[in-house]
């Protein structure tokens, strides 16, 4: 079975940092996409980044571009999202998915398989 797992959030001060991970198992981790999305109470859910594991290139929404980065380990089936210059209104839980087109798109419609939330707080 796909099975994709987001962890490392918290709650950080504006200006912080956080990591987070998603552990991919259960398929040809080679050939996804793999992207991050956020949802914010009240919100609709968001792309945030995205990755072709394939060849590397990523995605960035607008409003994170210069903060976070993305990058994937594929000797252990792991993307990471390095989250930079945090602000609150970066507060969301964040989701990880899957795309085995690898289209590293930020549309929530292109990914099959999702992952658990983690929550992501940015206060002082």
């Amino acid at each position: 079975d796909v099975q994709l797992q987001a962890f490392g959030g918290g709650l950080v001060q504006p200006g912080g940092s956080l990591r987070l991970s998603c552990a991919a198992s259960g398929f040809s981790f080679g050939g996804y996409s793999i992207g991050w999305f956020r949802q914010a109470p009240g919100k609709e859910r968001e792309g945030v980044s995205s990755i072709s594991i394939r060849d590397g290139k990523t995605y960035y929404a607008d409003s994170v571009k210069g903060r976070f980065t993305i990058s994937a380990d594929n000797a252990k089936n792991t993307v990471y999202l390095q989250m930079n210059s945090l602000k609150p209104e970066d507060t969301a839980v964040y989701y990880c998915a899957g795309d085995p087109l690898g289209r590293y798109s930020l549309w929530t419609w292109s990914y099959d398989y999702w992952g658990q939330g983690t929550q992501v707080t940015v206060s002082s």
